[in-house]
């Protein structure tokens, strides 16, 4: 069972396991009446041949409190979407899919390309980017989730821990991170947390200091965790990456536009597995390699944002400062595994912490070179004022398709 104590400048909501998921939800349906819920859902179609989709759906239709669910569909043909309309047929909450391979949201993204404010990249942050301009154009939800389709253990308790701090009318958050600890019967896992971000954060408050910046990132257990929610009206001004710099951006911009006491962290989960990146250590655009460049990226660019001054050369020592900080947390998750009985491939950690190094020094040296390959997505608040009706139509389009 998780802990109590507050640290960092986040509060977090430990579930103390003395709560009924049904006493939960209750209480969540009488919100729904003053605070309307959405839950959005990026998913490759290819995640519908996959158990832990069906799993989800199963619970979702469990699930009475929600408007909508919104499904945001990518690399899917016509016949693949026909297909998936018919596979969440079944939900029994309004639920729309967005067919973002489609001829009509297709149109619409060349609308933005002509005038430069598209997103730049095919991901997760581009997905989940046109979802919230659909939630927008709906108005159907005061309150949003999101979570991946991916979710090996889901249970609708994840769903219901994570809406409940922001759907609340008594609370005062507008957003929430969900977190819970990674690990199976046999090891630990969230290597990109445990090796890369961890000790990146740790790595550059010795440079830069706690700011409250790097103290903010660090109050998070689960930083790259990909389930969050949030007010509806926290959509529309956050900018955010296209890439797997999605969890990371978003977290900052929440911080940029809300004070801290706005915002928790929540446990959902005892147990959490989803699919697993490969390393991918001889091709630096896929897997856990491709992560992590876009992660260090995502950092780097905000702390500039925030002021800090870069050089070729501070990279240069940020990247053998972080190999040795790395390196001592391979000692301390070798002590964790140990303890528990978890196998532990120390070998293997140490190799995957000098590559990670390496990713976070070019990371840097590409920034430094070429300020606009980490640019980010505009926010929602600059589409409406360069195309007006651009919402309404993208929302009109969305539900012609789904006719």
């Amino acid at each position: 069972m998780g802990d109590f104590y507050q640290n960092g400048l986040v509060t977090t909501l430990t579930d103390m396991k003395n709560r009924p998921i049904e006493d939960l939800e209750a209480e969540l349906q009488r919100f729904s009446s003053q605070r309307p819920m959405g839950l959005i859902i990026p998913s490759l179609y290819s995640e519908l041949e996959n158990e832990a989709l069906k799993n989800i759906v199963d619970e979702l239709c469990k699930v009475t409190y929600l408007s909508e669910v919104i499904i945001g569909l990518d690399r899917a043909t016509e016949k693949e979407f026909h297909h998936a309309r018919e596979y969440f047929s079944r939900l029994p909450q309004n639920h729309r899919i967005l067919w973002h391979d489609g001829p009509r949201l297709m149109a619409l993204d060349k609308q933005l390309k002509e005038m430069k404010l598209e997103p730049d990249q095919m991901g997760k942050g581009r997905n989940a980017w046109y979802c919230f301009g659909y939630i927008l154009g709906s108005g159907k939800s005061e309150a949003i989730a999101l979570h991946d389709a991916d979710i090996k253990t889901y249970h609708r308790s994840m769903l219901a821990k994570l809406l409940y701090p922001v759907a609340n009318p008594n609370f005062n958050y507008r957003f929430c991170k969900g977190y819970y600890y990674r690990a199976d019967q046999e090891h630990i896992k969230g290597r990109v947390v445990r090796l890369l971000v961890t000790p990146l954060l740790r790595t550059l408050k010795k440079f830069f200091g706690p700011t409250e910046f790097l103290e903010y990132l660090d109050s998070f257990r689960y930083p790259l965790a990909g389930e969050f929610s949030m007010r509806t009206d926290v959509l529309k001004t956050i900018r955010i990456p296209a890439d797997w710099g999605l969890e990371i951006g978003i977290l900052s911009e929440v911080h940029r536009n809300n004070s801290t006491n706005r915002i928790c962290q929540v446990e959902i989960a005892d147990r959490y597995d989803h699919k697993h990146q490969e390393v991918s250590a001889e091709d630096p655009n896929k897997g856990l390699s491709k992560m992590v460049y876009d992660i260090a990226m995502a950092i780097y660019i905000k702390l500039a944002q925030n002021g800090v001054v870069f050089s070729q050369g501070t990279f240069r020592s940020i990247r053998s400062t972080y190999y040795r900080i790395g390196l001592d947390f391979v000692e301390q998750y070798s002590a964790l595994s140990r303890f528990n009985g978890f196998k532990y491939d120390r070998n293997q950690e140490e190799e995957t912490v000098m590559l990670f190094s390496r990713l976070v020094y070019q990371a840097g040296e590409d920034m430094l070179n070429n300020w606009d390959y980490a640019a980010f997505i505009p926010s929602w608040r600059r589409i409406q004022s360069a195309i007006k009706d651009f919402i309404p139509e993208y929302y009109a389009a969305v539900e012609q398709d789904n006719k």
